[in-house]
């Protein structure tokens, strides 16, 4: 059943969603191949859309907003450079691959886990957690071989591509030493700003398919069991590339994306970096990061405070942060960088802050030291801004991402069409389950006192609420009815 919103706004951020879903979570309270399982029958029977819409979500979604951001090309871990100028780029539209000969020619989709391993068969093959679009080429050079820890004088040459290839990534015998002792045989080797990612999509796939994985042991990867899953050394490298390489916001978002706008599950390693640890983790490891240090308060608003601190350390590595306001935990960062900015704040109000250090094993340091700082007095409120729409684009029945110029700034919306209206013209947003649009406004200067919109449900469906966040914080809900009706 359709479920269509038409809603006009005034002075409102819409960002609904951008989170872990409130409850998801709450079965996975085991550990070891019980938490596995638990976690499986959370992420099971996701909604496969089918091969080929994948090409519309790495369009919308597989774009490099974090390290060339507003290029709108598309993030390929095959070929992306951290920090410095790709040797090459791809638009979402106009670059996938036909045929190709050279680096820099198309990209395609990556299959992380070779379809080789399940026979081509779905969902796997469809699955968006284990496809990523990634350079033509450099997919036809990695194969179907596994992910390994390359033996730098022991490279595998191939015609029309140089190794490593222009990014850095590599193929060749895996080293027998270290954390990657134990196999021989080629391997292909991505660069440390993804090992991370690539191990955390093996965890993934090993959990969701767990009722099936035994049957693929074929796959130099894989062990033929339902629980371990993973071979040695295989799991060892994984875990050591998830521990080096901690979740990415690109990872984050990408999650995210999947969940609310594709196929309506999530990859819990992400969400959750201490779930591999708990499930695999054979000798655990108890080691406690060291404290953060030198924590700075500064830079308020009249609602927000940024943080800044010394990293920690830890003997595996650190995964996140916990930050406490006035000795209440106030959130996990989600992040092993050093910095935050605290949000929704009250104005004119003094705020003390500490921070502690979290590893992937869930171990803990002590508190940092404190810091205070107060935020700004808030604006007198007396201006208003207001937003009627007027220069949205022209009339268009199709859903997909919009932005214009309002009255007041960059207006944006996601999953939205322009051919509707409420007395004059208004955004019709899909708020359907699986397809979650979003409106979002300018920054308004001083901080929004009070709220009025407007809102109208065409076509089926039923009544409901829509969350309203200022900030990254739900601060309240408007409602919405096939009868036009104005909420302050």
């Amino acid at each position: 059943m359709k479920h269509l919103y038409v809603i006009a706004l005034s002075l409102v951020s819409f960002l609904a969603f951008a989170q872990i879903p409130a409850g998801y979570y709450s079965s996975a309270t085991g550990t070891g191949y019980t938490l596995k399982t638990q976690l499986h029958n959370i992420i099971d029977n996701h909604n496969d859309q089918g091969y080929d819409a994948m090409d519309g979500f790495i369009a919308s979604y597989d774009l490099d907003n974090y390290y060339e951001v507003g290029s709108n090309t598309i993030l390929d871990v095959y070929s992306e450079n951290p920090s410095g100028n790709d040797p090459y780029t791809f638009s979402p539209v106009g670059d996938e691959c036909g045929n190709y000969n050279s680096e820099g020619d198309c990209y395609n989709k990556e299959h992380v886990i070779p379809q080789s391993a399940f026979n081509d068969a779905y969902p796997m093959r469809s699955d968006a957690h284990q496809l990523l679009p990634t350079d033509g080429r450099v997919n036809g050079f990695r194969s179907n071989y596994p992910f390994g820890h390359v033996n730098d004088s022991q490279l595998v040459s191939q015609s029309g591509i140089s190794n490593p290839t222009q990014n850095g990534s590599k193929l060749g015998n895996n080293l027998n030493s270290g954390y990657s002792a134990g196999y021989t045989g080629v391997v292909f080797e991505p660069i440390d700003e993804f090992k991370g990612d690539i191990a955390r999509i093996y965890f993934y796939f090993v959990t969701r398919y767990e009722d099936q994985v035994d049957n693929w042991s074929a796959y130099a990867m894989f062990d033929g069991s339902n629980d371990k899953a993973i071979a040695d050394p295989f799991l060892n490298i994984l875990m050591t590339w998830h521990q080096m390489d901690p979740v990415s916001q690109k990872e984050i978002d990408r999650n995210n994306n999947i969940y609310y706008h594709h196929q309506g599950n999530r990859n819990p390693f992400v969400d959750h970096p201490e779930y591999v640890a708990l499930i695999w983790n054979t000798t655990p490891d108890t080691e406690t990061p060291s404290t953060p240090t030198s924590l700075v308060a500064s830079n308020p608003s009249n609602t927000t405070i940024d943080l800044d601190w010394t990293a920690s350390t830890d003997n595996i590595g650190v995964a996140s942060y916990d930050i406490y306001v006035d000795a209440v935990f106030y959130i996990n960062t989600n992040s092993n960088t050093p910095s935050y900015t605290v949000t929704g704040l009250s104005p004119n109000t003094t705020y003390c802050f500490t921070v502690l250090a979290k590893d992937a094993s869930g171990n803990t340091s002590s508190l940092s030291n404190q810091s205070c700082e107060t935020t700004t007095e808030t604006s007198s409120g007396d201006s208003c801004a207001s937003e009627d729409f007027e220069n949205i684009p022209a009339n268009d029945s199709a859903y997909t991402d919009r932005t214009w110029t309002g009255a007041n700034g960059t207006w944006t919306a996601t999953k939205a069409r322009t051919d509707q209206t409420i007395n004059n013209r208004a955004i019709l947003i899909d708020c359907r389950t699986s397809s979650t649009g979003t409106i979002t406004s300018p920054s308004i200067l001083g901080g929004i006192a009070d709220l009025t919109v407007t809102t109208q449900r065409l076509f089926t469906g039923t009544d409901g609420t829509l969350d309203v966040l200022i900030n990254g914080n739900v601060v309240g809900t408007i409602p919405y009815s096939p009868t036009v009706q104005t909420t302050t």
